[in-house]
């Protein structure tokens, strides 16, 4: 294998913040279930249905914005930095408008959604409960992405780690008051977890732009100049961001079909997959950095014109990211029930949550293979090949899901394990497509 010019303390010095960034990200996830593992079981597993929903929502604006990071990249390796406000700027212009349609959607069509694909009356209201007030943060959270889109592309990340650190001391600090009724505030419930993770997300928006203000050449970028929208440009950016934004949104709505179907299981069935999906996520943390850095330095490499490099930069990413998942699941094999402790003190619900716990402490390392190896198909720009990658893999994903969730007296621990099936496919499929596809010139 040819080596690369990358070392590890640059791709260390690109993931790593991220990485914290999004350790107190799931600090917003662990506290609501924490929380709400404490109100009851009900409203777990509606925090459960409707924060997957929410997620796989916010999912196109997400993926929209790994599209336009993969473009910043470009440009910055290709010495155009004055492009990269203008993209930044079409790119907000898009998540904007994306927000506010779905928005109005969710309004218009959620009730009739959850009426029709739940069986439990009492999650179906506690569900609806949750969304009316969390949908609202798609506005924000959208215009969120934007920035992270231009942080990450440069490379200059810290800033991601600051930014969620005061949306996660918000949160906490909300949940708190707002589920409780604590400092004087009414007793909201599962509608205060919803309500708390708005204002986090408002508190996050606020804190990026007086950074970028305050901390950022804007004229060395072409920052905040909001020149006249050009459908040229636009048609270039979303020739790549939507093949990404339709790629996330399929991803997290294979994980909303999985809940439906395990919400047909039982409540019991249903809590302990909110439990195991929130500590899945904690274990999944490095990869959000990792993926990231993949996708910025293979597309930074390419705009150097340094394609032999590639795969290389992608295996190094791998090797990191493998010694930091380790890490992890060495906590949940050693001790299980202290963590499954953290979200709920009902003893027959920690011990009926012991063994999806150790199936997902196994896929944790296949995801991480999958995810960074996928991650190096994506940053070369081949986005549509990575969203037919992506759409092949979830249906197989979604078709199992409900096979091993139908039978005849179906354990949770079992459905669990396709998490290792999607990672081992999915990073089988992209790594032949490294090695032999057609990618190298590829203009963007």
């Amino acid at each position: 294998m040819i080596k690369t010019s990358v070392t590890y303390k640059e791709i260390w010095k690109i993931a790593y913040p991220i990485i914290l960034g999004s350790i107190v990200q799931n600090i917003i996830s662990v506290t609501d279930t924490a929380f709400l593992g404490r109100v009851g079981e009900i409203e777990l597993g509606a925090a459960a249905i409707g924060g997957v929903f929410y997620i796989t929502l916010i999912m196109l604006g997400f993926g929209f914005s790994i599209g336009t990071q993969i473009i910043v990249a470009r440009r910055y390796g290709e010495n155009k930095q004055n492009e990269i406000g203008k993209t930044i700027e079409h790119s907000h212009y898009f998540l904007i408008v994306l927000s506010i349609l779905l928005i109005f959607l969710m309004r218009a069509f959620m009730p009739f959604i959850f009426e029709n694909v739940l069986e439990s009356d009492q999650v179906k209201k506690a569900t609806n409960e949750y969304l009316t007030y969390r949908i609202w943060g798609l506005f924000f959270a959208c215009i969120n992405f934007g920035f992270r889109a231009f942080y990450i592309g440069i490379a200059r990340t810290k800033v991601i780690t600051w930014t969620t650190l005061f949306m996660a001391l918000t949160n906490v600090f909300l949940d708190y008051t707002l589920i409780f009724g604590n400092f004087g505030f009414p007793e909201y419930g599962i509608a205060g977890a919803a309500i708390a993770s708005v204002l986090a997300e408002i508190a996050a928006c606020i804190f990026f732009i007086m950074y970028t203000l305050k901390f950022v050449d804007l004229k060395y970028f072409g920052l905040f100049e909001f020149r006249n929208f050009s459908f040229g440009l636009f048609k270039r950016i979303l020739t790549v961001a939507f093949p990404m934004m339709m790629q996330n949104f399929i991803s997290l709505a294979g994980w909303f079909f999985f809940f439906l179907f395990v919400e047909k299981m039982g409540e019991r069935p249903l809590a302990i997959s909110n439990i195991i999906r929130s500590i899945f996520v904690v274990m999944l943390i490095p990869i959000w950095g990792f993926n990231s850095a993949t996708n910025t330095l293979v597309s930074f490499a390419i705009g150097r014109e340094r394609t032999n490099e590639v795969i290389s930069i992608v295996f190094k990413v791998l090797k990191l990211g493998i010694v930091c998942v380790v890490c992890l699941v060495l906590v949940n094999l050693i001790i299980p029930e202290k963590v499954l402790s953290i979200y709920t003190n009902n003893g027959n619900l920690i011990q009926d949550s012991l063994p999806a716990l150790r199936v997902v402490t196994v896929a944790a390392l296949f995801l991480t293979s999958g995810f960074i190896l996928f991650s190096g198909v994506s940053g070369t720009g081949m986005t549509k090949v990575s969203f037919l990658i992506e759409t092949a893999v979830i249906i197989f994903y979604v078709a199992l899901a409900y096979v091993l969730s139908s039978l005849d007296n179906a354990k949770i621990a079992y459905v669990w394990t396709i998490e290792i099936y999607y990672g081992s496919l999915i990073g089988i499929i992209s790594y032949f497509y490294l090695r032999f596809g057609n990618w190298k010139n590829k203009r963007i």
